[in-house]
């Protein structure tokens, strides 16, 4: 396999992982540039957790081509996974150590000095602002705190790319913020960082790039912005309609042909993508579609799902 380039830190061709007769992962493809935030978006069960594990080195590719710091995975796996930090879905602090205890010892695996791996500590804690709670057990931190010192626990041997599986999965809204703030800080220094997320927002906020998965194939790549301005209209006028059912939105979805770019019927609403979305509300009012409620809004991450699928991400993760 060629050596690492300058830029180029992950490059997968091809990428296959098979469990039995189940195809997780169908034939990827795809690079990550060192400095860059890049992100795997789609449904659970999409295939980005398991990209992400032979990324990891964690998961042997059962078919394909996989270079990560121009090394293969399947032989080189020690040495890629040191200049890796890793931010697992589920936690795997160590609930018997203090906070501070949980940076020092992990440095330890890393051969990094017990004074070098204090200093780091202290630092990484300021960062992810938990110094005040160097003491504490890991049990006394809410779960926002919890991954907050996870991915201080990643930064602790100054990895080359840090890797973050659905890294505010479970959090509330003021949590993932806050995550989010560590996150965009690490980007502004430079940090290569590679999350999978399902939250089209977390996406939008966070990555320079992403690939977009469904059913172990990237069905789409580019910018948040690229994206978006390459499969959906500029703004979408929601409609809802209090008490009517999935068929009664379909049948009045099939009357508003000629409204606007493309209509979409949901489970719970109409969704009608257009350039301007005043002048597709003046046109409903001509059209006596009396909705519940009206909202036009920008288009976004979720919009370019459902238009490549078919079905609103939420429909997956219910």
């Amino acid at each position: 396999m060629p050596a690492e380039t300058n830029q180029t830190l992950v490059r997968a061709q091809d990428l296959r992982k098979r469990y039995g007769d189940f195809e997780a992962v169908r034939g990827v493809d795809f690079e990550i540039q060192r400095g860059e935030a890049f992100g795997f978006l789609g449904a659970n069960g999409a295939g980005k957790s398991t990209t992400m594990r032979m990324i990891g080195c964690v998961s042997e590719p059962t078919g394909g081509e996989i270079e990560v710091f121009g090394l293969d995975p399947r032989r080189d796996g020690t040495a890629i996974r040191g200049r890796l930090g890793v931010v697992p879905q589920d936690n795997t602090l160590d609930n018997m150590l203090t906070v501070f205890e949980n940076l020092t010892v992990y440095a330890g695996y890393f051969g990094i000095k017990r004074r070098e791996a204090k200093a780091r500590a202290a630092e990484l804690l300021e960062f992810v602002q938990l110094s005040g709670r160097s003491d504490d057990k890991v049990d006394d931190l809410s779960g926002g705190m919890q991954r907050r010192l996870a991915i201080a626990r990643s930064l602790i041997n100054r990895p080359d790319l840090v890797l973050l599986d659905e890294p505010t999965t479970g959090l509330d809204p003021q949590a993932r913020h806050l995550v989010w703030e560590r996150l965009f800080q690490l980007k502004q220094q430079g940090v290569s960082i590679l999350l999978t997320t399902h939250y089209m927002d977390e996406a939008e906020q966070l990555c320079d790039r992403l690939v977009v998965m469904d059913e172990g194939r990237i069905i789409a790549a580019g910018s948040p912005r690229e994206l978006i301005d390459t499969y959906v209209t500029k703004e979408v006028v929601e409609l809802r309609f209090n008490g009517l059912h999935t068929t009664d939105l379909a049948e009045i979805a099939s009357g508003l042909g000629g409204v606007g770019a493309q209509i979409e019927p949901l489970p719970d609403r109409i969704l009608v993508y257009t350039d301007d979305g005043d002048d597709t509300s003046a046109a409903l009012e001509v059209r006596d579609v009396r909705p519940s409620s009206v909202l036009a809004r920008r288009a976004t991450l979720e919009d370019v799902f459902l238009r490549l699928t078919g079905r609103a991400l939420a429909e997956d993760e219910a």
